[in-house]
């Protein structure tokens, strides 16, 4: 019966000759109320920007290409929802569940995330200019996403230790560009950080302890008091860094006579 009633309420949007721009928050939040993980909402290439949907629980559901632009969605659960492509810019996620959700080459230019959860959540190729990501937690796949200007304060990006049967889980931001972005205070550890972009990043207190940093180019990051205990630097770039003297057991590091300092 719920079944019937998503699909009755899908096909009354779809055909009513309204724009989908016109898409109130109470039609969503009814659509969302009919469905279930067995059958999941689709709405893929809706126009939902600037509707508040706070706390609503969007049950693994498609919006593929949705438009959310300026969109309220703190704390709504978007475990496992499909978002490829969708846009966010601006949007607010802030305390969100994006657990296994797949945003890839997602816009969420100067989104607010603080305080995210996304575990195993694939944000590769996203666009994060900006982002606030301060405070969350971040173990998922941000590989070549775009986080220039982003504040990941505090965010907790180490590796989970308590699924080591899974496999290490832990934060790839493999060619990822972080210039500019502030991570002061961030937990890399263990992370996969090979070939990213922390120019000019502020990484003061961050900490990279056994992280795999090859390739990277820190070269006018803020590193004061970051810690590098058996971090692979192999290749790794360290001009004009500020903070060389104060950055915690460097000198452990991995591959250390291959780094390029000034």
């Amino acid at each position: 019966m719920a079944a019937f009633v998503l699909c009755a309420l899908q096909w009354t949007l779809g055909t009513s000759g309204l724009e989908a721009a016109e898409m109130t928050a109470e039609e969503v939040s009814a659509l969302l109320a009919a469905a279930s993980r067995e059958a999941p909402p689709d709405l893929s290439s809706r126009d939902l920007s600037g509707l508040d949907l706070s706390g609503l629980d969007f049950k693994a559901g498609n919006l593929r290409s949705a438009d959310l632009t300026g969109a309220k969605l703190s704390r709504a659960n978007l475990q496992g929802v499909a978002l490829q492509r969708a846009k966010l810019v601006g949007a607010d996620l802030s305390e969100a569940n994006l657990d296994l959700a797949i945003l890839r080459e997602a816009d969420l230019t100067g989104a607010k995330l603080r305080g995210v959860s996304a575990f195993s959540t694939v944000l590769a190729e996203t666009d994060l200019r900006e982002a606030d990501l301060s405070g969350a937690r971040l173990v998922c796949n941000l590989e070549r996403a775009d986080l220039t200007g982003a504040n990941l304060s505090g965010a907790k990006m180490s590796a989970d230790m308590k699924n080591q049967p899974m496999g290490l889980m832990r934060v790839s931001l493999k060619k990822a560009k972080l210039a500019g972005a502030n991570l002061s205070g961030a937990d890399l550890s263990r992370g996969l950080l090979e070939f990213a972009d922390f120019t000019g990043a502020n990484l003061s207190g961050a900490n990279l302890m056994r992280a795999e940093a090859a390739g990277a180019d820190f070269s006018g990051a803020d590193l004061s008091g970051a810690i590098f205990r058996k971090t692979d630097v192999q290749d790794a770039r360290f001009r004009n860094i500020k903070g060389l003297e104060k950055i915690i057991d460097i000198d452990t590091a991995q591959n250390l006579e291959t780094a390029i300092f000034d």
